[in-house]
């Protein structure tokens, strides 16, 4: 249902565009829009769109002011994150389904300051990610599988899945997302796009549905450093009902104006081998190469013991999420049934078949039977746990080894989505360090692997984005421009790999073939066969061409054999063209004879670029005959 109301909100706020002389945000909203509608049925990465996107787009043009990176331009909102209107804030959870607050959280009332237009909001992982240690990111009640538009039957990551496959399916370059540990830089790497998870206290949680205040927060994600940069100024800033932001406004900067692209000239920056590794290896050769041509001295560091984060995290996490969870909903205006962990686990346990077909609520259950804030072992792992990634982890490691930053890659290739096992995740880099810590890591897209998204996370002490903006923002420009996604459904079907599934000595063609050449090779066929010039074929003139071939053939030794059974052939022959009459009168024209061969084209076409490759016709043969097109 969710869905319907979606696509009927795209339908009337998409269908009255009128012509514009100039870029505005109107244009920018529609452009948005106008690809939801298009491309997210296949993602379901937005699950709301916000009703009053092109109002505001209007509202903002009328203002006279310019667009910007920011300004006018399409932002979409994780939903666990409020907004003023008729949205609900869900969390991914049938529990909050009707929780529509009609308040800003103070990071969107600076977005809308800055200019830019909410047009709705992205699927996440229910609840964060944080229901169940079996889950599937980018799994919600509320709005299904998020896809990777890179290969669809991949993962996205979570929690924030919706606002990563957005961005890198360009539906939107701007998105926010959130991030306890990993959220925002697992499914920004993945799918290819830049993320920043923040110094936590840089930008406001109030308002946003929590797990932990000691590491909760939230930060953008976008398709370039700059536009990283630029949301991550919007958003900043110190908000009085979040003390953790104190500071904020001191440290707050207009870090898009400072990038620099020769910020890695003279730079000491840590290599994370002990957080490397889970094939990304030649990708991260590669990124450590132009980090060094761009003038960065690179310092191994093979060692680290994060045996004390991995104890201690959990705890606070458990203890974090019931005392947070209880003290949001309870401050909800909504009219909500659901006040306590308590009663979210009470609705999933009353709601088997739509909250837990896939997965429990096992985390939930552990959260629950934790004694509290002033519990002397949560303290104490807290203590434990930040001191270990804080003091005497990055910081320690940045002193040690005289180095102002850490690299490493983020995360491995994208798993497959699997109902039946959950998220079956390779390995994992250095993100631990900083979401425990409370530090800023940014991930910006490294390469592919087997044509999967791998990204480059840049690690440093608190406060210190502008840093790895900076650093960031040099690499990228460095790197050069990063592929696009090609919606594979299964990254065997892509050039690399479709071949080597082959078996060996299977016949390949000699060349592509484009969906142009297929059009033209039919209308010569078409001509060929025309006697009478009158532009479309008879009965008689197919039948003459039919019998004209068949004597072509005769002639062939080779082939003669299969002449055998002619009278049968000659039917079955007869049968194909004449079945592609669609109207009925006798004659067949050219866009009858292409209909047929266009959606068998259109069908293998994976990637839509209007060429077969060998590859394409191959993964493509079983799925795509006429017959299938037809039902």
């Amino acid at each position: 249902m969710r869905r319907l109301m979606l696509l009927a909100s795209l339908a009337a706020l998409t269908g009255s565009a009128h012509a514009q002389t100039a870029r505005s945000a109107e244009q920018n909203v529609r452009a948005a829009l106008a690809r939801i509608a298009r491309v997210d049925p296949q993602l379901h990465s937005v699950l709301a769109i916000d009703p009053s996107a092109v109002d505001q787009a209007r509202a903002y043009d009328s203002s006279g002011r310019s667009v910007g990176l920011v300004a006018g331009q399409p932002v979409l909102i994780k939903d666990n994150i409020e907004l003023a209107g008729p949205l609900p804030t869900t969390a991914g959870s049938l529990a909050l389904a009707g929780n529509v607050t009609n308040r800003d959280a103070p990071l969107v009332a600076r977005l809308r300051t800055a200019g830019a237009v909410i047009v709705g909001k992205t699927n996440l992982s229910e609840w964060a990610n944080i229901r169940s240690n079996n889950s599937i990111s980018g799994w919600s009640a509320v709005g299904g599988q998020v896809r990777n538009p890179y290969a669809l039957d991949r993962n996205p990551c979570g929690s924030s899945s919706g606002s990563g496959a957005a961005v890198a399916a360009g539906l939107v370059r701007l998105a926010i997302g959130t991030e306890t540990d990993g959220s925002i830089t697992c499914p920004a790497a993945i799918n290819g796009i830049v993320g920043l998870k923040p110094t936590v206290g840089l930008v406001s949680r109030t308002y946003i549905v929590p797990i932990s205040h000691s590491q909760d927060t939230a930060g953008p994600m976008t398709a370039s450093v700059r536009e990283a940069a630029a949301l991550l100024s919007a958003i900043a800033g110190s908000d009085p009902a979040d003390p953790a932001t104190a500071e904020a406004d001191r440290h707050k900067a207009d870090y898009a104006a400072q990038l620099d692209a020769d910020s890695l000239k003279g730079k000491r920056i840590g290599v994370m081998r002990f957080a490397a590794g889970f094939g990304t290896d030649p990708a991260f050769a590669t990124a450590l190469a132009i980090l060094r041509e761009r003038g960065a001295t690179l310092v191994e560091i093979k060692k680290f013991d994060d045996s004390a984060i991995g104890r201690n995290e959990l705890p606070v996490l458990l203890t974090e999420l019931k005392a947070d969870l209880a003290k949001y909903l309870k401050s909800s205006p909504a009219p909500l049934r659901v006040r306590t962990l308590a009663d979210a686990i009470a609705f999933n346990s009353a709601h088997m078949s739509e909250e837990m077909a896939l997965f429990g609520q096992e985390t939930f259950e552990q959260a629950e039977k934790t004694k509290g804030l002033a519990d002397p072992a949560y303290k104490k792992a807290r203590a434990v746990s930040f001191q270990a990634a804080g003091p005497n982890g990055i910081d320690r490691l940045l002193k040690t080894y005289r180095v102002v930053a850490l690299v490493g890659p983020t995360m491995p290739p994208a798993w497959k989505i699997d109902a039946v096992n959950g998220d079956q995740i390779s390995g994992g880099g250095a993100g631990s360090l900083a979401a425990v810590a409370g530090y800023p890591h940014l991930t910006v897209p490294m390469g592919l692997v087997k044509g999967l998204p791998v990204g480059l996370s840049f690690i440093g002490p608190k406060w210190s984005e502008q840093l790895l903006l900076n650093l960031g923002y040099a690499y990228e420009q460095a790197r050069g421009p990063f592929p696009a996604p090609k919606f594979y459904r299964s990254i065997e079907e892509s050039p690399d790999i479709a071949p080597a599934l082959q078996p060996q000595g299977s016949p390949k063609s000699s060349q592509p073939e484009t969906r142009e050449l297929l059009i033209s090779n039919m209308t010569l066929l078409l001509k060929s066969w025309d006697r009478d010039g009158d532009g479309r074929l008879s009965r008689a003139e197919v039948a003459r061409m039919i019998k004209k071939g068949f004597q072509i053939l005769e002639q062939d030794s080779a082939k003669r054999g299969a002449l055998a059974d002619w009278p049968n052939l000659r039917r079955e022959e007869m049968a194909s063209y004449t079945s592609k009459d669609i109207d009925r009168d006798g004659y067949l024209t050219l866009d009858e004879l292409l209909a047929g061969p266009l959606a068998n084209f259109d069908c293998m076409d994976a990637n839509h670029d209007r060429v077969l490759t060998e590859d394409e016709i191959f993964a493509g043969m079983s799925r795509c005959s006429l017959d299938q097109i037809r039902r």
